[in-house]
């Protein structure tokens, strides 16, 4: 009899319609019934050994809440039994119902049950505790999870300990994984967690990759990336890396429609084992990036949400630097600017911060103007040293693409049928905080509220260190000294100004936007520890971002 491995995932959802991702023991038929009537069926489909299925759900009516069921070859297997919770329910919005969307990054596994959690409560725990108590109150209508979902480089005690007993843990990649069933644990026990496991079942989720979901500092520069190429492990967990990721994360992240008409879902699910087809997808992408897009647009009534790929996307010949290749950049474009009156918020998820700490940001242009070899062959060598070390890559690091964003943004937001607000969402940091853009005098700035808005991690911790440089970043002093870095280095300034209007925090934390007509609110609550009783959300920061 087929069991449930993992899941259910409740992944898309609109107001008709949603999809549910479940791994099953065997093959078999996924059902999804909803409230006792039949959703929908998907046939598994079968990658390295595993057995997944996508259940597309369909004929919802807007504005309800559906309770759901999920059964294999007939048989229920969700929600289990005994569950403590409450019946996972798709949640379908009416036209013009508010849009409340929370987002994070950075997550290591919580710890196992009885354990201390080196890192403090998880805000993903804290934030299905707090729905499951009052299943009728407030609850996002979209998870935005922004990179870092699994730690294929930074692995649990438990997890080393899995893998020591299937290899020997003194050949590279060592106490990292190395293929794609080592990948499969890392999401067993990252999503297996029965909080984390029931929130997801719940409420619905973007998600895209960063670069601890393959390995730090994935794709920094055409020689880092030759390094690694010539490791004896490299291929394999790339290969791996992407696999699991079109699994586990990116077919969840399109809709019905595109499911439909993706070739190579249709492929996969038309063959007795996949993994072939999906091999041969992760190697053209891993030889030619600009042939596979991992970006992808969810609408969410008048909300549009571009969520950006910037780690596989990248161009890293280092006199042709880009964030984006050039048709990744076009993409971004034609959805950014696509019938503006039709969207009323435009926030552009992106994993890697735009607007960064003044001092991080100089140093950051200031490093790439050296490896680019401003000034010379040897600061070139130490640039790239440096850029390794103290990672030096977001978009700061790529400054033609930091212009291009900074352009495209002051573009989406201007005009009569600007949106209300254009809000970059990211994460990566390990703190939160918000910046907003300034545009210089004589220039036209935009309609729209332009922000920053980062927040990090939702599971995960920064050293003092670390936390002081951040602080430190903002402050009049180190303005002074980044402008001292940017001039020796001859870098380019950039067009504009910003300053920082909120943080930072640190702490395990999520930002939630609540999105109602042309009107926004922030808050950003952080999970806190309550002697002798359980862990909680408690608000930091709540404020409106339009008037």
């Amino acid at each position: 009899m087929a069991e449930l491995r993992l899941g259910p995932l409740l992944r898309y959802a609109d107001g008709s319609a949603a999809t549910v991702w479940v791994e099953t023991s065997r093959p078999c038929t996924a059902e999804v019934r909803v409230g006792g009537a039949p959703g929908g069926t998907a046939r598994t489909f079968q990658i390295a050994g595993h057995h997944y299925a996508l259940v597309a759900v369909t004929g919802l009516t807007p504005g309800a809440d559906h309770p759901y069921e999920v059964l294999l070859d007939d048989t229920p297997v969700w929600p289990p039994p005994d569950s403590p919770f409450p019946p996972s329910v798709i949640r379908t919005p009416a036209p013009g119902d508010p849009v409340r969307l929370a987002f994070g990054s950075c997550r290591w596994a919580s710890a196992p049950a009885g354990e201390p959690d080196p890192v403090g409560p998880d805000a993903l725990d804290t934030l299905a505790a707090r729905i499951a108590t009052a299943p009728e109150g407030e609850r996002p209508d979209v998870l935005v999870l922004l990179g870092d979902q699994v730690y294929a480089d930074e692995t649990s005690k438990a997890t080393r300990r899995w893998l020591a007993a299937r290899r020997d843990l003194n050949d590279p990649p060592g106490a990292e994984v190395a293929d794609y069933e080592e990948y499969t644990h890392l999401y067993y026990e990252s999503w297996l967690d029965p909080e984390v496991r029931w929130l997801l079942s719940t409420v619905p989720s973007c998600m895209i990759f960063d670069d601890h979901d393959v390995i730090d500092d994935w794709n920094t520069s055409a020689s880092w990336l030759a390094d690694m190429r010539a490791t004896p492990w490299w291929r394999e967990r790339i290969l791996s890396g992407l696999m699991s990721y079109w699994v586990y994360q990116h077919l969840g992240n399109l809709s019905p429609g595109e499911l439909a008409a993706d070739p190579l879902y249709g492929a996969v699910r038309a063959v007795a084992d996949g993994t072939d087809l999906l091999r041969d997808l992760a190697c053209k992408a891993d030889a030619e990036p600009a042939t596979v897009r991992w970006s992808y647009r969810r609408d969410f009534g008048r909300v549009r949400l571009l969520m950006v790929d910037t780690r596989a996307a990248r161009v890293l010949d280092e006199q042709n630097r880009s964030m984006l290749d050039p048709g990744e950049e076009r993409w971004l474009r034609e959805q950014a600017l696509d019938t503006p009156e039709s969207c009323d918020h435009l926030l552009i998820g992106t994993s890697l911060p735009w607007l960064l700490p003044h001092l991080v940001h100089d140093a950051e242009a200031w490093d790439a103007a050296l490896c680019k070899g401003a000034r010379g062959e040897r600061w070139a060598r130490f640039g790239e040293k440096l850029r390794r070390g103290a990672d030096l890559e977001h978009w700061a690091a790529f400054p033609e693409s930091f212009d291009a964003l900074t352009d495209l943004v002051a573009e989406a937001g201007s005009g009569p049928d600007a949106p209300a607000t254009v809000c970059v969402l990211s994460g990566d940091v390990h703190h939160a905080y918000v910046a907003e853009p300034t545009w210089p005098d004589g220039e036209s700035s935009p309609r729209a509220r332009v922000l920053q808005l980062t927040c990090s991690p939702v599971h995960n911790a920064v050293p003092a260190a670390i936390r002081f440089g951040f602080r430190f970043g903002w402050s009049g002093l180190a303005r002074g000294l980044g402008g001292w870095i940017a001039g020796h280095g001859r870098s380019r300034r950039p067009k504009i100004d910003w300053r920082r209007t909120g943080g930072p925090w640190f702490g395990n934390q999520l930002m939630t936007l609540t999105l109602d007509g042309r009107s926004a609110r922030l808050r950003l609550e952080q999970a806190r520890a309550r002697r002798g009783a359980p862990a909680r959300l408690r608000t930091v920061m709540e404020t409106g971002l339009t008037n």
